[in-house]
């Protein structure tokens, strides 16, 4: 596989799952704490759990807006002509609602901007070093590499990088369904602490 065929994949995965983080952390904070948006829209006949709902929907959509630019660049610069690239934009709003919602968890912990540190640091950072986006995951330990095929991105490239060779993913209903469970517990657990936060 040419290494710019394989970067791609990985990198235009890692990009919506940063787009997403970055919404729904900084952007979600500063409506929730700084501006008081979420207060002035919980005024009208809206439930905390609907902003919450609404927050990881943009945060997902714009993910998807921005790597469905990087994708058209990488057509434009012919690195991948497969038929199957169609599949790789519902894939990464799968993989956008997946870090949107893991991001807002943080989100209803955070105190301030500087909290937003220790995730990228001690959870972004080190997953995307471990889930195939920059090296075939072949090169790493026995054990990491049974910890990274539990990583939400490790799934997601699994799933994109085969569409760019112009291939079916492997076991594409279980890549699938590890992004949907980590979707589903992150909301679930951002929903309990972000209505925490507001009753007090």
């Amino acid at each position: 596989v040419p290494y710019i065929l394989f970067l791609a994949s990985g990198s235009i995965c890692m990009s919506a799952m940063n787009a997403a983080s970055f919404e729904a952390l900084y952007s979600a904070f500063s409506r929730m704490h700084v501006q008081k948006t979420w207060d002035g829209i919980l005024n009208a006949p809206v439930r905390l759990d609907d902003v919450v709902l609404a927050e990881m929907l943009w945060a997902a959509f714009k993910a998807l807006f921005t790597v469905a630019a990087i994708l058209g660049v990488m057509l434009a610069l012919g690195i991948s002509h497969s038929p199957k690239l169609l599949l790789v934009l519902p894939v990464l709003l799968l993989a956008g609602i997946t870090f949107s919602c893991i991001a807002l968890v943080f989100n209803a912990l955070a105190q301030g901007y500087d909290f937003f540190t220790y995730y990228f640091t001690l959870f972004l950072t080190p997953m995307m070093f471990l889930s195939g986006v920059f090296f075939p995951r072949e090169q790493l330990p026995d054990m990491v590499r049974t910890v990274s095929d539990w990583l939400p991105l490790t799934n997601a490239v699994a799933l994109v990088r085969p569409l760019f060779l112009d291939q079916w993913p492997d076991r594409p209903l279980v890549h699938l369904a590890v992004l949907a469970c980590y979707a589903v517990a992150a909301f679930w657990v951002a929903l309990a602490l972000t209505r925490r936060r507001f009753a007090r």
